[in-house]
């Protein structure tokens, strides 16, 4: 069944444009699924922008390995279309809160993990959730639900119970480290956390490094023609991170550097910084959200950014060097650990560091060509493929028509 357009039931999904090449085996079809696409039903949220990436690039590889064979659509039950005001405040107050109040999030994400918070949690999340979740089911009725956030989980078991159905429900783990409580739901039928596949990118994050004409021919199309440095400052979708004063310091302290800010959402940032930009010479640019991302990390000499793994997992599959400048407290911590220790980057939270810091991996040549030897290294290009063939499996109908699948976890690259 190919993805029509939005009606008042499932007003809050969105039909995903692929590019269809390459095509793999086909799974046998679904009952009921002969003729047409086959509709699968990806849940996310705007709360970061990596749960919404991770989705994209899934359904871009579907597309890509079973061309015409899938119709993927987007649901975000917490802010898109069809949304209530509650699910719409929650999901606009984890940016506020990531920004401003860190330390608060800590304390929050510490609060909930254990199975007992999480259920609470879930609780809390069906009526601004599983509304919107249940008349996207019950809409589209897909042969697979796919879960890209934590809150999403549940409310898609229970969607599909109250439909009668046996569709599968998986979920899609996006933290690199040990996950939430809240990501794993005993009910799925399979749990696909990053440790096992890696994090999901698009196609834009694998193409090869640029070579040294390439590499200046692409930094004149992104507005940095003379630049002999390139510094890439990231905060993830909220532009989280003081990005301001790190660009500051950088483009002050260091007048032969370039920077380009990705500031993402945060207007409030991109305004502050357009005025300091205007200050120095074209040597500052500042962007909202980036179509290429993957053109500006191949770019840039080193990406300095907080320690999402959305961000992580992009560098690494583009070669970038990492200077890791702060990490959300709970999911990101463990993320530096990672970086650091894979030699793929550095860890330098302190405003002055950063600049000193960079300052010596311009003259550092060696050091700068390890850590994007060891970035690429770190690198795991083929997840978005590998959860693609195992969604293909699953809405090609592998379980029992009578009777429920048993959960099981996929861990290490293996079904456990």
């Amino acid at each position: 069944m190919s993805a029509g357009p939005a009606t008042p039931r499932d007003a809050g999904c969105e039909p995903v444009p692929v590019m269809c090449t390459d095509s793999r085996p086909e799974p046998p079809a679904p009952a009921g699924q002969a003729g047409g696409r086959v509709p699968l039903l990806f849940l996310t949220s705007a709360t970061g922008g990596g749960h919404r990436a991770a989705a994209t690039a899934v359904a871009e590889a579907l597309g890509r390995r079973y061309p015409g064979r899938y119709a993927p659509v987007i649901c975000d039950p917490l802010a898109g279309p069809g949304s209530g005001w509650l699910s719409r405040w929650i999901a606009g107050g984890y940016g506020w809160v990531i920004r401003y109040a860190p330390r608060l999030w800590g304390l929050l994400y510490r609060a909930t993990d254990s199975p007992r918070a999480a259920r609470l949690v879930h609780r809390a999340a069906a009526f601004p959730v599983g509304r919107v979740v249940a008349e996207a089911v019950a809409a589209r009725r897909p042969a697979l639900i796919v879960s890209f956030h934590p809150l999403t989980g549940q409310a898609a078991i229970r969607a599909r119970d109250a439909d009668g159905a046996l569709t599968p429900v998986v979920t899609v783990i996006t933290d690199l480290g040990p996950p939430h409580a809240t990501w794993t739901c005993p009910e799925v039928d399979r749990i696909v956390p990053a440790s096992a596949t890696g994090v999901p990118v698009g196609s834009g994050f694998l193409a090869a490094p640029p070579g040294s004409a390439e590499l200046a021919a692409q930094r004149r199309r992104l507005g940095h023609p003379g630049a002999s440095f390139l510094v890439l400052l990231v905060g993830g979708a909220e532009g989280a991170g003081r990005l301001a004063r790190r660009a500051a310091a950088i483009v002050r302290r260091l007048p032969e550097v370039d920077v380009a800010v990705i500031c993402g959402r945060n207007r409030l940032l991109r305004r502050r910084l357009a005025r300091l930009a205007a200050r120095h010479r074209g040597r500052l640019s500042v962007h909202g959200f980036v179509n290429d991302m993957g053109s500006w990390l191949r770019a840039a000499d080193v990406v300095a950014t907080k320690a999402g793994p959305a961000t992580i997992a992009e560098a690494a599959c583009c070669g970038t060097a990492m200077v890791l400048t702060c990490y959300l407290p709970g999911q990101e911590r463990n993320n530096v650990g990672l970086v650091t220790g894979a030699g793929a980057g550095v860890y330098w939270p302190r405003v002055g560091q950063l600049a000193a810091g960079i300052g010596r991996l311009r003259e550092d040549t060696t050091a700068l060509a390890l850590m994007r030897a060891a970035a690429a290294r770190l690198a795991r290009p083929r997840a978005a493929d590998e959860i693609a063939d195992l969604l293909a499996e699953l809405a090609g109908g592998v379980f029992r028509a009578d009777r429920r699948p048993r959960s099981l976890v996929l861990s290490g690259g293996h079904d456990g």
